[in-house]
């Protein structure tokens, strides 16, 4: 998976399994039609993945991220991402001394599924964050 930045300034998103080739083809206009019109491009961000599926699943993911959301990735500060994924619109529930919801709502806080079920949460997967690189990469092996 990786991100492009283009020339004016807007992201792109894309997985492949030959980074080197499909830059080289963004770059001669053979990418993908945003990339084409916006051109020059510059790769931003990379993660690497041992299988294509995964790597598509994460571009999908990142694809519906806002802009600030990705340039936190980017940037390498990923405890932003949980902060920049709360909804920020005015009828927000936190934006509400009840809740937003009056009695339909129980008085406790709510509780994670791990709180609730007494368990810890599985399938989480590891990434490792390169340091001193010029580009952000991420790598994720399952």
């Amino acid at each position: 998976m990786y991100i492009l930045e283009c020339a004016d300034g807007s992201y792109y998103t894309g997985s492949t399994n030959n980074l080197e080739l499909r830059l080289a083809q963004h770059q001669a206009g053979e990418g993908a039609n945003h990339t084409k019109k916006h051109l020059p491009v510059k790769l931003v961000y990379f993660e690497e993945y041992e299988r294509i599926d995964h790597a598509f699943y994460r571009e999908k993911q990142v694809q519906g991220w806002n802009r600030k959301k990705k340039e936190a990735l980017i940037n390498g500060m990923p405890q932003k991402l949980h902060e920049l994924a709360e909804c920020m619109n005015e009828t927000h529930y936190k934006n509400y001394s009840n809740g937003g919801f009056g009695s339909a709502q129980p008085p406790q806080s709510p509780r994670s599924l791990s709180e609730a079920e007494g368990s810890e949460v599985e399938g989480s997967t590891t990434h490792k964050q390169a340091e001193g690189q010029e580009i952000s990469r991420l790598k994720a092996y399952e």
